[in-house]
C-alpha cells in the first residue's frame, strides 16, 4: 500500500471507530442501565468524557471484564482496543511520536510524502471508502447491525476525507506537535508497557490521547465530541432479555441511522455485539493472536 494511502487508512480506521491519571470516583454514570437505549447512551457518554476505562467497565459485566483484564497481562488481548485493526501497531505509533525529536522527524516525513498532495488525498479517501465499505458488507466477524451501521459511518467518513485539508502542512505541524505531547503523557512508550500496565491502567492512561487526538480532527473539519452529542438512542422492540435499540446521530454533515441489539445480564444491559467480540478477545490464545490478520474496519461500538 503506498504511503499515502497507507496513512490515511490508519487515520480513516481509527476514527471508526478512541495520562496517568486515577480513575474517576463513582458516579452517575457508573449506575447499571435499567432500560435498553441506556445501555447504548452510557457507552457513548464514555466516549465522549475519554473516559475509556469507563468505556471497559460498561461494556461487559464484571467477570467477563476480570477475564479479559487477565487475558491483557498474559499478552493474549488488548481489548477494547482491538475493536481497531491496528491496535497492534498502537505501541509503535506511541513510541514514535514520543521518541526525542519527533516532531522534527514526522513534519519532514509529512513534507516529503503528503504536503500538498490534495488530490492523492482525496483519491485515497474515495478508494478506501469503496473498499472498506464492500469488505463490511461481505467478509469479516460481523452482525447484521453492525455490517449496516458500519457501511453508513464508513461513507460518512470517506466523505469528509475527500474534502479534509489532510495535505495543508501547518495544520500538519500543529496537529504532530498535539499528538507527541500526549503520547509522551500516556507513559505507555515501552514495547511492552500496554501488557505491564494493565487494561484498567493503560486505558485510563490512554483516555487523555484518545482525547487530544479528537481534538486534533476538529482542526481538519471532522468533529466527533460535536457527533456523540447528537447521538438518540430509542428502543425499537423488546422481547424479554433481549432488544434492539435505534441509534441517530449526525458523522461528518451525513445523518446515521442504524440499529443495536442488547441483553441483559444479572440486571444490566449490554450491547450484544460487544459482549460477543469482547467474549472472543478473552477466549483467545496468544497464538491466535499473533496470527490474527488484519480487519480492515472498526468493531466499534455502538
Amino acid at each position: 500500500m503506498p504511503p499515502i494511502r497507507r496513512a490515511l487508512a490508519a487515520l480513516l480506521l481509527i476514527v471508526v471507530a478512541c495520562g496517568g491519571c486515577d480513575r474517576a470516583p463513582l458516579s452517575d454514570h457508573d449506575a447499571p442501565p435499567k432500560l435498553p437505549a441506556e445501555a447504548v447512551q452510557q457507552l457513548v457518554r464514555d466516549l465522549r468524557r475519554n473516559d475509556l476505562a469507563g468505556y471497559a467497565r460498561h461494556a461487559v459485566p464484571p467477570a467477563l471484564h476480570d477475564r479479559l483484564e487477565t487475558a491483557w497481562r498474559e499478552g493474549r488481548t488488548t481489548w477494547p482496543l482491538t475493536e481497531l485493526p491496528l491496535e497492534d501497531r498502537l505501541p509503535g505509533f506511541l513510541q514514535a511520536l514520543a521518541a526525542p525529536g519527533a516532531e522534527k522527524k514526522l513534519q519532514a516525513v509529512y513534507q516529503r510524502q503528503f504536503a500538498g498532495a490534495h488530490a492523492e488525498l482525496r483519491s485515497a479517501a474515495a478508494t478506501l471508502g469503496l473498499f472498506a465499505t464492500q469488505y463490511v458488507r461481505s467478509e469479516g466477524d460481523y452482525s447484521t447491525e453492525e455490517r449496516d451501521h458500519y457501511a453508513q459511518l464508513i461513507g460518512a467518513i470517506s466523505a469528509w476525507g475527500q474534502r479534509a485539508p489532510l495535505g495543508d502542512p501547518k495544520r500538519a505541524r500543529v496537529a504532530i506537535a498535539q499528538l507527541a505531547a500526549a503520547a509522551r503523557q500516556t507513559g505507555l512508550t515501552g514495547a511492552d508497557a500496554l501488557r505491564l500496565t494493565g487494561m484498567d491502567r493503560s486505558l485510563e492512561r490512554l483516555g487523555p490521547f484518545f482525547g487530544r487526538f479528537k481534538q486534533t480532527l476538529v482542526g481538519y473539519g471532522l468533529n466527533i465530541d460535536a457527533s456523540l452529542d447528537r447521538v438518540e438512542a430509542t428502543l425499537a422492540e423488546q422481547t424479554g432479555e433481549r432488544a434492539r435499540v435505534r441509534i441517530r446521530y449526525t458523522m461528518a454533515d451525513q445523518p446515521i441511522d442504524a440499529y443495536v441489539r442488547v441483553e441483559r445480564h444479572d440486571g444490566r444491559w449490554y450491547l450484544s455485539d460487544v459482549l460477543r467480540h469482547a467474549e472472543a478477545e478473552a477466549n483467545r490464545t496468544a497464538s491466535a493472536r499473533s496470527a490474527q490478520p488484519h480487519a480492515p474496519v472498526a468493531k466499534t461500538a455502538p
